[in-house]
């Protein structure tokens, strides 16, 4: 698989990093920048944006994220997923600021793009 191969819109599913594991639900968009980095932006519930840059190697993609949190504060952390497949992402993500004792888990399902 190359980094070609990950672009484009996921469906994902998670849960977020706390004891509590309070599940979430979004959209992943993968696309490339100039230097074929990963950028990537998630919209979660709707409702929270999300924006990341990244690199891919082995079937590993990683990708350094941040976001602005309900109280105007900048969040950041990381994302790791293995790409089982160019349609299958199983990830985790940790927040600088997080609960250090868990990790965020995320999965990632292609979106089939129809062509009329």
């Amino acid at each position: 698989m190359n980094i070609e191969d990950l672009i484009g819109n996921f469906q994902i599913i998670g849960s977020n990093q706390d004891a509590e594991e309070n599940n979430y639900k979004g959209t992943l968009s993968l696309s490339l920048d100039p230097n074929n980095r990963i950028k990537a932006k998630w919209l979660i519930n709707n409702d929270q944006l999300q924006t990341g840059t990244g690199f891919f190697r082995d079937n590993i993609l990683v990708i350094n994220f941040k976001y602005q949190g309900e109280d105007s504060q900048t969040y950041k952390g990381v994302a790791v997923y293995r790409c089982l497949s160019k349609d299958l992402l199983d990830g985790f993500w940790s927040e600088k600021h997080g609960n250090p004792m868990y990790l965020g888990k995320e999965r990632g399902f292609r979106i089939n793009e129809v062509v009329n």
